[in-house]
């Protein structure tokens, strides 16, 4: 049934009266709780007083998700994190090179493909970011940038003693008008003489495990979140650089007896003598320190790798929706085509009427096996001391034999 006709009755079209026309937004916000009230803009002069203070508490708003009018098809389903704090220029020429060659097409050094569906994308410049944090003295964060090469934001830091500009992995609350420093050079003579020339475990964790600060692994306290961890002593972080990741310090070693001295045996005890290989785990044990990462994996690191106070910023981003096909391909990311949507001669299980994949098992384009089971695994994870008794005539019956 058709609809009646409405009325033209008091109809005021655009053109007609501007000012009665109410002002739509693009862009609508999801959050749980109310958007903080925009802050003053910090000022760019050092303070020394607030050098060895922690940073300013910020309250927690929750998920901010930034969802779009549908005008096109592309923002319908496009969902964004809020980061309105972030800069809106360009980066510092001198710190970034542009993204050249193979390393957008997935191929290696002998041009074979070794990623697929990676190609195209957008102009990149790669920013140049200090991981290792080997300058010492504070620095002043400057402003909050993104990285397209990164999930994680980044900050740019000017030394004050230097007045050399960096950029350094952000953790999350991190804002223009910081102060952080890295400790991995040494604890400065001003902490020392404010501890009395002796190490307090305490007043040295309550001076400088702040957030955006980088220091060795046995200076954090347990129970802290920390990112941008190194493997190996003296090279920069190599766990926990995307956003929103961190690991926590959940024990350390103590002192143990060094290889060759034995412990002193109280008096009327029977002295047992100490293994080669409990040596060397005390001695592990000793020299490393203990984490557990987000995946539920605890891991040694060398108690002189570097860490930073924190959680990587721009925790959201797991939010985030793409929207669009095209907004893909601008991220360097080409079509996946499934396998069995392809014809025989391009994949195993190409081919066949309908959706059918020849009953074979899942296969990967080259054949191996793709899923989880023994033929998945490498051969040397396969335990060859275990004898599977192989049985005779299984399944087949004749006549005269039981």
């Amino acid at each position: 049934m058709l609809q009646p006709r409405l009325a033209l009755t008091g109809l005021r079209l655009p053109f007609r009266c501007l000012s009665s026309v109410s002002s739509r937004a693009y862009s609508t916000v999801i959050t749980e709780k109310e958007a903080p009230s925009a802050e003053e803009p910090p000022s760019a002069t050092f303070d020394p007083s607030i050098a060895f203070a922690p940073p300013p508490t910020r309250d927690d708003t929750g998920v901010l998700i930034r969802k779009y009018t549908p005008r096109t098809p592309g923002v319908r389903h496009l969902r964004r994190p809020i980061n309105d704090h972030l800069w809106k220029g360009r980066p510092v020429q001198k710190l970034t090179f542009p993204k050249r060659g193979h390393a957008k097409g997935g191929r290696n050094n002998t041009g074979r493909v070794t990623i697929r569906h990676r190609g195209g994308g957008h102009k990149r410049r790669i920013r140049v970011v200090d991981f290792a944090r080997a300058a010492p003295g504070p620095h002043l964060v400057e402003r909050i940038e993104h990285d397209p090469g990164r999930s994680a934001h980044i900050a740019l830091v000017r030394s004050q003693e230097t007045k050399q500009l960096s950029y350094i992995l952000a953790a999350e609350g991190m804002r223009a008008g910081d102060v952080v420093q890295s400790y991995m050079p040494g604890i400065p003579q001003d902490l020392w003489n404010s501890m009395g020339g002796a190490v307090d475990p305490g007043v040295l964790a309550a001076r400088t495990a702040w957030r955006g600060n980088c220091l060795p692994l046995h200076m954090i306290p347990v129970g802290t979140s920390i990112f941008n961890v190194g493997l190996k002593p003296g090279k920069g972080g190599q766990l926990c650089r995307s956003a929103g990741t961190f690991a926590t310090v959940i024990a350390k070693g103590t002192n143990s007896p060094s290889q060759g001295q034995q412990e002193t045996p109280e008096e009327g005890a029977e002295t047992k003598k100490v293994s080669q290989r409990e040596l060397q785990k005390k001695e592990r044990l000793a020299t490393h320190i203990t984490l557990r990462l987000q995946s539920g994996e605890v891991r040694l690191i060398h108690k002189d790798c570097c860490a930073t106070v924190g959680v990587a910023s721009n925790p959201n981003y797991q939010y985030s929706q793409i929207g669009k096909a095209g907004r893909s391909r601008w991220l360097n990311i080409r079509p996946t085509v499934r396998g069995l949507a392809m014809n025989a001669a391009d994949h195993p299980h190409g081919g066949g009427r309908g959706k059918s994949k020849g009953n074979v098992d899942p296969k990967s384009p080259w054949g191996l096996p793709a899923k989880s089971g023994w033929k998945t695994r490498p051969k040397w994870k396969v335990n060859k001391n275990v004898v599977v008794p192989r049985v005779r005539n299984q399944g087949k019956r004749r006549r005269g034999y039981s």
